[in-house]
């Protein structure tokens, strides 16, 4: 895979408002006001920066969390994690491996066979029906 780099004025230029606010600038979208946390079509979630593939609708699940939530991503590859310490706090930051946009984060609280909950913004995602 070959990672893709464009500066942040590039970014810009690309993407709406929101999506460079969440996707670059390490933002999130309020609670149960994304377009996919309820969603329950059958397909694939990819990147809205890049179209990488990134989690598919088999391994979605709701959490209660108000963000779609996926129990693992499409594959090993798919994501990357990285220690998150903002906001006065620990977590697992998410990111999409092929163009590094800010996804969400991933927590050990989810259902089996994982265990995992990728908390991911919907903003961040496009979806393709099966």
């Amino acid at each position: 895979m070959q990672k893709i780099s464009k500066t942040d004025k590039e970014w810009q230029e690309q993407l709406a408002p929101e999506v460079y606010n969440v996707c670059r600038a390490h933002g999130t979208e309020a609670p149960f006001s994304g377009e996919y946390y309820d969603f329950k079509g059958d397909g694939v979630y990819s990147c809205t920066c890049c179209g990488q593939k990134l989690f598919d609708s088999q391994t979605k699940f709701n959490s209660g969390t108000g963000w779609p939530s996926f129990y693992e991503s499409i594959d090993d590859e798919a994501v990357t994690e990285v220690k998150d310490t903002s906001h006065g706090m620990t977590r697992v930051e998410v990111l999409c491996s092929k163009c590094d946009a800010h996804l969400g984060h991933v927590f050990p609280d989810g259902p089996q066979p994982t265990g995992l909950r990728y908390c991911i913004n919907s903003v961040c995602l496009d979806f393709e029906e099966r």
